[in-house]
């Protein structure tokens, strides 16, 4: 039986997890090895990338999980709950739209990963809002740092992406055996 269908029919088995784990890791020692850079880091492409090939639950794993390990080393704090739900968001969003990946330009696919840069921030600024009351300030004061996320994001994407999916769809069809 197979425990990854292509585009996000994921059934949970030790190589699927195997998977998820090693996606995770990657993001996560991506984050770390990038944190002297300010919102620059593979973390969020790794989750597109991830939601695009096996689908929104793995996206959603894989960014909860890249939130939660990489605190471990940068240090925890109530961000982490925003961090959880923006890359979930992020991953959830990035599975609805794997399904259509093929038909879209590669143009397009680098904007949307800038786009889910400024989405981030977005979401991190709502999650302060409720925990600081203010919503305006926090989101105006962060949008050069989710400049440099989008930027980011569209520089690892049109350099690694392309590879990275292949690389993974190729896992995927390994483990489907």
């Amino acid at each position: 039986m197979s425990s990854i269908s292509a585009r996000g029919t994921m059934k949970l088995t030790a190589k699927s997890i195997a998977l998820i784990a090693m996606l995770s890791s990657l993001s996560v020692v991506g984050r770390v090895l990038f944190a002297g850079i300010p919102n620059v880091q593979p973390s969020s492409v790794i989750i597109i990338i991830t939601g695009f090939v096996l689908g929104s639950v793995p996206g959603i794993l894989v960014g909860t999980l890249s939130a939660v390990l990489s605190n471990f080393f940068l240090g925890h704090g109530p961000w982490t709950i925003g961090q959880v739900f923006a890359w979930s968001v992020i991953g959830l969003l990035s599975g609805l739209l794997g399904k259509y990946r093929d038909c879209i330009p590669l143009i397009f696919q680098v904007l949307y990963v800038g786009f889910c840069g400024f989405l981030f921030g977005f979401i991190m600024s709502l999650c302060w809002a409720v925990m600081v009351g203010t919503f305006w300030p926090m989101y105006l004061a962060g949008l050069p740092f989710d400049a440099a996320h989008a930027v980011s994001n569209m520089l690892f994407y049109f350099l690694a992406g392309p590879t990275l999916i292949k690389l993974l769809e190729e896992r995927v069809y390994m483990v489907k055996k």
